[in-house]
């Protein structure tokens, strides 16, 4: 059954190689003899046409899993075909110093904690046969912290996988100031770990606009959809300078607002003054950036706005809206 697979595999990738335009899965299937075999041609019965579905999805991922980088194209008729582009797949010589291993090997080492061990220690075999210094330990000890890369989130492989493939996704997605979950049509750009969450950035299809999105609050299963990206893709996608900004860290000015005491310890990580009020509330000095009304309507009935008045409606406003439901 393995060796069956891998040779079905062998030929999907060599089809999908040597055309000059994009296949349709009908095409694909005519094309390749083990899914003529098994299902019969593209015309057959809907049963058969469900199970051949299903065996090229996993196929497809199986060839992308392997590194091959097979592009969704949509005619102008709506019908999706899919091809291999030679000058996509071609990767040139392989060179690195001493450093640049190290650097490399360290980070192989970060994800042997998390999903992706088997494939940076794959990564990490393939470097050898390329050219890795034979004097570099990737697995050495690096000093006396190890680096580790918390992933705990279902939505974090499907993501990675999307944002490297450039394939447009789908997921449903709970605002922090929402009680229920709105789907969103999302062209991924990039992953990055911050404070200990992970954040996707991306276009929003719905908005028309750049957003960021944080992966604990994506509910359900990420979905693909085929086409091509609708916005330009930046060169560097700053992540967690627009998570940072959004949250309130990049502050010009200064907010007031009254704590219940023994709660809110990321409020009072953050005061630059704090006074005890008594009657079990404290007042603190935050600084106040674009985002921070977000972040304040998280702690619920435990803080109240006193300056300045425009945050104070702002917070006002979208505790009114999760509570409309």
């Amino acid at each position: 059954m393995a060796i069956a697979k891998a040779e079905r595999l062998m030929n999907l990738a060599l089809c999908l190689l040597g055309t000059r335009r994009p296949l349709s899965k009908r095409e694909l299937r005519d094309s390749i003899e083990a899914y003529v075999e098994a299902f019969g041609p593209g015309n057959g019965a809907s049963g058969s046409d469900d199970s051949f579905n299903r065996m090229f999805e996993r196929d497809k991922d199986d060839l992308r899993e392997l590194g091959l980088v097979i592009e969704t194209v949509e005619s102008l008729d709506g019908e999706i075909g899919y091809m291999a582009r030679r000058d996509s797949n071609r990767l040139p010589p392989i060179t690195l110093d001493a450093e640049e291993a190290a650097a490399l090997g360290l980070a192989a080492k970060v994800w042997q904690q998390a999903r992706l061990a088997g494939a940076a220690s794959g990564a990490l075999q393939k470097l050898r046969a390329a050219g890795l210094p034979e004097d570099v330990d990737p697995y050495g000890s690096h000093g006396a912290l190890e680096p580790r890369i918390p992933v705990h989130e279902a939505a974090f492989e499907p993501l990675m996988l999307a944002c490297r493939d450039r394939r447009p996704v789908v997921f449903d997605y709970r605002k922090a100031t929402a009680a229920h979950p709105e789907q969103r049509h999302v062209e991924p750009w990039a992953l990055e770990c911050w404070r200990g969450h992970w954040y996707l950035a991306g276009w929003d299809r719905d908005r028309g606009a750049e957003r960021v999105f944080r992966l604990s609050r994506i509910t359900g299963k990420v979905r693909s959809r085929g086409g091509r990206y609708t916005a330009d893709v930046p060169d560097v996608v700053t992540v967690r300078e627009t998570v940072a900004s959004w949250a309130g860290e990049v502050a010009d000015r200064s907010a007031r607002i009254r704590l219940r005491a023994g709660a809110g310890y990321p409020l009072r990580a953050k005061a630059t003054s704090v006074r005890e009020l008594g009657d079990g509330w404290d007042e603190l000095e935050i600084p106040y950036g674009h985002g921070l009304d977000a972040w304040l309507v998280e702690f619920g009935p435990d803080v109240v706005v006193l300056e300045p008045a425009e945050l104070r409606a702002d917070v006002v406003d979208r505790l009114r809206a999760v509570a409309k439901g």
